[in-house]
């Protein structure tokens, strides 16, 4: 056995990957918290990813570009098994047309908090009403190489809500078993070239759909907060 299987093995145990619904939220309560860090809107701070291409690239945004901030909504839904609700993005959308997504956007002027931003992205995109949703708290910031700086906001949502698609934003939204999402097999790597550099980033293909980028990249980030 190889060093990278052997830490792949011991990161399988760390926490069963079928957790029930109270076993996630309870370990979430225990290791997540509303603090918003410097980083959402600082563009002198920028969090390591481990991958010197993403890193060199996230720094040349930085430089480049106006730093976005915007928040997403991580909606795990409290089934017998949880489950984690995504969107797909209309295809006319300028950004990020057909890609698979959480609830969420720019935090507007108007918003209190990067929280409250998430909330009212999912209500607008798809229709989640807030008296559903139990926020829990922040993972850290996610940042983009389209200059976005991105709070994901860890929130249990429960059963029984009626979802409302917008059109202008969403064409699909569906449920996928945060088992699959939370099993570090399914977290495959691709690379993309970015000025010269090879740059990695997570892909998780789902039945027939395709989960990678920032998405999966926010997942995995979940992974390692909860499950590790």
């Amino acid at each position: 056995m190889t060093d990278s299987d052997l830490h792949h093995a011991i990161a399988k145990l760390d926490a069963p990957l079928n957790m029930t619904s109270q076993e996630f939220f309870q370990r979430a309560r225990e290791r997540l918290r509303f603090d918003v860090p410097p980083g959402l809107i600082d563009p002198n701070i920028l969090a390591p990813t481990g991958d010197f291409g993403t890193d060199k690239m996230l720094q040349i945004v930085a430089k480049e570009k106006p730093v976005r901030p915007a928040a997403v909504l991580i909606p795990v839904v409290e089934r017998e098994m949880p489950t984690v609700l995504l969107t797909t993005r209309a295809a006319h959308l300028n950004e990020h047309a057909g890609q698979i997504s959480f609830p969420g956007g720019k935090i507007e002027s108007t918003d209190k908090s990067p929280l409250d931003a998430a909330l009212r992205e999912a209500n607008e995109e798809v229709g989640l009403k807030r008296n559903f949703i139990d926020p829990i708290g922040y993972l850290d910031v996610y940042a983009t190489g389209f200059g976005f700086r991105i709070m994901p906001v860890v929130a249990r949502v429960l059963p029984g809500f009626d979802l409302s698609i917008s059109a202008d934003e969403v064409d699909d939204v569906f449920e996928v078993p945060l088992a699959f999402l939370m099993d570090p097999d399914n977290h495959k790597v691709g690379t993309k070239e970015f000025r010269g550099m090879q740059r990695s980033f997570y892909e998780m293909p789902f039945e027939q759909r395709y989960i990678w980028g920032a998405t999966a990249g926010m997942l995995r980030a979940l992974y390692e907060r909860i499950y590790r």
